[in-house]
């Protein structure tokens, strides 16, 4: 008769196994940092190059830079959405960046071209938009119950290659427009973008790849309009919601409302992002017009950003391991909603900060560049209380069934932003309402007054929005295991 065996208690007799990092990993790490040495370093000279190129003026250059921006953040819905229902996220990423490569060879070859550089920018607008979300996701997928310990480290590397990318861009990418002209700057970034996608490609055995799952048919929209025609249609004493019930699950409905509960938040953020993506195009261009001696360097004017990537890695721990826990320490909760009020708060300190500066430059003087590093230093304040935090509500606040949906409105409050930007700017670059702010410190003033009445609003508001959190530990028959679905749940943090 043989031996009964107690694997039960030899598995648990036996060593853990010790969690490693993908080998997919390097690829990933090493193409995003080029992938956004790229973007940053022709964003970085983008609006100065177009006023003194091609003669754009200052407000025709912001709304150019602006719409720029908008429609990035609008195609990674879209690329997103390629991904995850057509495609899978590999073949996204690399397709996408073929075409955001030939947006690049455009900017580089048409710099005397109006016409061919702008189709290179829309070119870049889907390659670096439709390749945004993918390129996030594509890292917790590489992850499985061995080896999940690590997908924080993993994103704190990640992070950090963001951040040394759009750094030493935005400090080498102005010199080589100064230097070397606009074909070698915008010739570089296009360069490293090639090299981002070879790195990425020569990973292409290394990468655990999810198959995308098809048209989903009870998604945010569809459910949403079942229950506005239910409601419209229900007869007297019954409830739409229960009606519903019948259609979809309990869980798919409460994901909704979710939505909807988190979009009273999202609301407000769009004039967040209308006024912090204004450092890479009107604060810019206002440098031009201040004395850029500091600590004995004369900066370039598209230089003076780079000291955001920088102080994001030094204030991430900062707030996090002490201002944070300073201020629980004296009796006041910190709260998402919290933050996000006194992010805007910061942000309106800010274009306080700018709007003076304006003032000087107004009156004939030329302002030292400190003023706006400092302005910078509070912009980036912002920026961990209300973008670092915005994204961490947006996780916590959805169900599983709905992370990927509240992700893509987070990504929809940037596009809003900046297109408010670009329709202001082209009201004043056509003479319209609004084109006595053109050059003058009351085109600061005037987002200030319009940031200061939705902070108002917001302050008042938040006090009656109710949180409740869904972690994925918290959600139902949730195990670790190999199910890619859970890293993706990770990964919207």
């Amino acid at each position: 008769m043989p031996m009964s065996v107690n694997t039960t208690a030899i598995e648990a007799a036996a060593p853990p196994v010790k969690a490693r990092f993908p080998k997919s990993i390097p690829y990933i790490i090493g193409n995003e940092t080029a992938e956004r040495f790229s973007y940053y370093g022709m964003r970085a000279i983008l609006a100065i190059f177009l006023v003194s190129q091609f003669n754009f003026s200052d407000a025709k250059s912001n709304a150019t830079v602006h719409l720029f921006i908008a429609l990035t953040y609008f195609m990674s819905i879209v690329g997103g959405l390629l991904a995850d229902w057509f495609l899978g996220k590999y073949a996204t990423i690399f397709w996408l960046s073929l075409v955001y490569c030939a947006g690049h060879f455009c900017l580089a070859t048409f710099d005397t071209n109006v016409d061919g550089f702008l189709f290179g920018l829309l070119l870049i607008t889907i390659g670096a938009g439709g390749i945004k979300p993918c390129v996030s996701a594509n890292v917790g997928d590489q992850f499985d119950h061995t080896n999940q310990s690590l997908i924080s480290k993993m994103f704190n590397w990640f992070y950090f290659s963001i951040n040394v990318g759009a750094f030493f861009s935005t400090l080498l990418t102005p010199f080589l427009y100064q230097r070397l002209g606009a074909k070698v700057a915008f010739g570089v970034p296009g360069v490293l973008m090639g090299i981002a996608t070879l790195i990425f490609w020569l990973g292409r055995k290394k990468y655990v790849r999810v198959k995308p799952t098809g048209f989903p048919k009870k998604n945010f929209i569809f459910i949403n309009a079942f229950l506005l025609r239910t409601f419209i249609t229900k007869k007297k004493g019954e409830s739409a919601r229960d009606i519903a019930k019948q259609k979809y699950s309990a869980e798919s409905l409460e994901g909704v409302f979710a939505v909807w509960r988190v979009l009273s938040v999202f609301i407000f953020i769009p004039i967040y992002w209308a006024l912090y993506d204004q450092s890479s195009s009107e604060w810019v261009l206002q440098a031009q017009h201040m004395n850029l001696n500091f600590l004995s360097v004369t900066w370039l004017p598209s230089q003076v950003q780079a000291i955001n990537p920088i102080l994001i890695l030094a204030f991430i721990p900062l707030f996090s391991y002490v201002i944070y826990p300073g201020v629980e320490k004296m009796g006041i909760s910190v709260t998402p909603l919290r933050k996000i009020g006194t992010g805007f708060i910061v942000l309106a300190s800010s274009f306080l900060v700018i709007a003076f500066i304006q003032t000087q430059i107004d009156h004939g003087l030329k302002p030292n560049i400190v003023w706006q590093l400092f302005a910078y230093t509070l912009l980036t304040a912002s920026e961990i209380l209300v973008s670092i935090t915005g994204l961490e509500y947006a996780y916590t606040q959805a169900p599983k069934s709905m992370k990927s949906t509240i992700m893509a409105f987070w990504l929809m409050t940037v596009f809003v932003g900046d297109l408010f930007d670009t329709l202001v700017n082209n009201n004043i670059n056509n003479h319209g309402f609004l084109y006595p702010l053109e050059g003058s410190a009351s085109f600061y003033w005037f987002f200030l007054a319009i940031l200061g009445v939705f902070t108002v609003t917001f302050i008042i508001i938040s006090r009656f929005i109710k949180e409740k959190s869904y972690l994925i530990e918290s959600e139902e028959t949730l195990t670790v295991n190999t199910d890619k679905a859970t890293n993706d749940g990770l990964l919207e943090h």
